[in-house]
């Protein structure tokens, strides 16, 4: 099967439309709906549902067959770099925002002569990045009740277990308190970000409580400052609150704890740049010396 057939697959899929795509690609629409037909006509299915553009089940097979091959290539990519030179001399690194505000700088800083080129990208999207190339190392995240799949072709190194701490306001009746039983918050208003680890029926389980969610928040600045207006109280994990104002408390939960592993992630390849390796070493030391002041 041709290869790029599959790439064409992807940029129709990653665009939503075939002129999307052949405009990213250098192709006309007419040829990147050539392109398609003949897939279908290799494959004997449809791959595509025309309006609109979305992958059948078929098509979702070679989308998943399309980045294993796209790590395969990145992974050879990398290892001819290693074998000609020992070092890349540079590095692409992708990291979740509070990752990339707390965790990166201080590891960077004690890497010297060495190019970094930073995006702030979340672990679903850093997964892909790394399949395709485009990073060379990511700082990636889970839950321990909220597991996320390693793709195949990657390899991740567990760089710190935090836990995930009740975010009070300084103010709030439970503040005063060393440890915060979640069923003690039933009664509260609660916040959540989307990559927060506030799913409710995960606290329902825990704590046989139905929160009340009234705010959704895009970062975890936002939900700090809603805690810290005292109208919410939030779940947030222990990096994502360091520098936090002093308006705000953080607790820990009472009974099973709640942890969020942090991990360095890249491609698992024999022959990894040792710069590559070097920052992942310094993103584990780094770790364990985050000062998180007045929170906790």
């Amino acid at each position: 099967m041709d290869p790029r057939l599959l790439a064409t697959l992807e940029a129709v899929v990653r665009t939503g439309s075939f002129a999307a795509a052949a405009v990213e690609l250098g192709y006309s629409s007419p040829a990147v709906s050539q392109q398609i037909a003949d897939l279908e006509r290799r494959v004997g299915l449809r791959v595509l549902e025309r309006r609109p553009v979305r992958p059948t089940q078929a098509g979702q097979v070679l989308l998943a067959a399309e980045l294993r091959l796209r790590a395969v290539l990145a992974t050879a990519s990398a290892e001819l770099d290693a074998v000609r030179d020992g070092s890349t001399g540079h590095v692409r690194l992708g990291a979740f925002a509070s990752a990339a505000a707390h965790l990166v700088p201080g590891a960077l800083a004690r890497l010297d002569g060495v190019g970094i080129v930073l995006r702030q990208v979340e672990t679903d999207a850093a997964h892909v990045a790394l399949a395709r190339g485009e990073l060379d190392l990511a700082v990636t995240f889970d839950y321990d009740l909220d597991p996320v799949p390693l793709p195949a072709g990657l390899r991740r190194l567990r760089i710190t277990r935090e836990p995930v701490l009740a975010v009070l306001a300084a103010t709030h009746p439970l503040a005063a308190q060393e440890v915060v039983d979640l069923a003690d918050l039933a009664g509260d208003t609660w916040v959540a970000t989307p990559q927060s680890c506030l799913r409710l029926d995960l606290v329902r389980e825990l704590a046989a409580v139905r929160p009340d969610l009234r705010f959704e928040g895009d970062d975890f600045h936002t939900v700090i400052g809603l805690v810290e207006a005292g109208l919410c109280v939030a779940l947030l994990p222990r990096l994502s609150i360091r520098n936090s104002a002093a308006a705000v408390v953080a607790r820990p939960l009472a009974g099973t704890p709640l942890t969020r592993d942090v991990y360095a992630t890249r491609l698992d390849t024999r022959h990894t740049p040792q710069v590559v390796l070097t920052l992942e070493r310094l993103l584990a030391e780094q770790a364990d010396l985050i000062d998180y002041g007045h929170l906790l």
